[in-house]
């Protein structure tokens, strides 16, 4: 259980900050309820404890696990899906899981793929979204600005 202060990531929305944990009823049973405020948007969200593996929350990685990242973005995809419908829905659930090692393979298969052809409009955004993802993460959990952990991606997928 994460406690109030405590920022974690929520791969849908970014970057949060657990503000309370509250017991509220629902249908006619208790539960508890994590609010988390996205920190970039501002937005609150509330989150059923027991859902927390669900929707991916988790702890920002550690400083030491941004060398794995840059792995997973040096490494070569094993076979991208040429149907963009299908391989749109796939890199979905590979963002639902919250590792931010999927979220990197999803951003590193959008960028090489985005050399060779024109991206949907849906797989533009996606790696927008991804890159963002993965950026603030790294910026928190090195202590350094996202500008800084941008050119760390940037210089791993050259």
């Amino acid at each position: 259980m994460y406690k109030i202060g405590k920022t974690v990531v929520y791969p849908s929305h970014g970057l949060g900050k657990i503000e309370a944990i509250e017991e509220k009823e629902l249908m006619g049973e208790k539960q508890k309820f994590y609010i988390l405020k996205i920190i970039e948007k501002g937005t609150r969200i509330m989150i059923p404890c027991g859902n927390v593996d669900k929707v991916g929350l988790r702890e920002v990685i550690q400083s030491s696990d941004v060398k794995k990242v840059v792995k997973v973005l040096k490494q070569k995809p094993k076979a991208i899906v040429p149907n963009w419908n299908k391989r749109y829905r796939e890199s979905l659930e590979r963002i639902k899981t919250g590792s931010i090692y999927e979220i990197a393979a999803v951003f590193r298969n959008l960028t090489l793929l985005s050399r060779d052809k024109e991206l949907s409009f849906g797989e533009k955004k996606m790696l927008c979204d991804t890159k963002h993802l993965i950026s603030s993460e790294i910026s928190l959990a090195k202590g350094i600005s996202e500008k800084q952990a941008e050119k760390i991606l940037d210089t791993a997928l050259k």
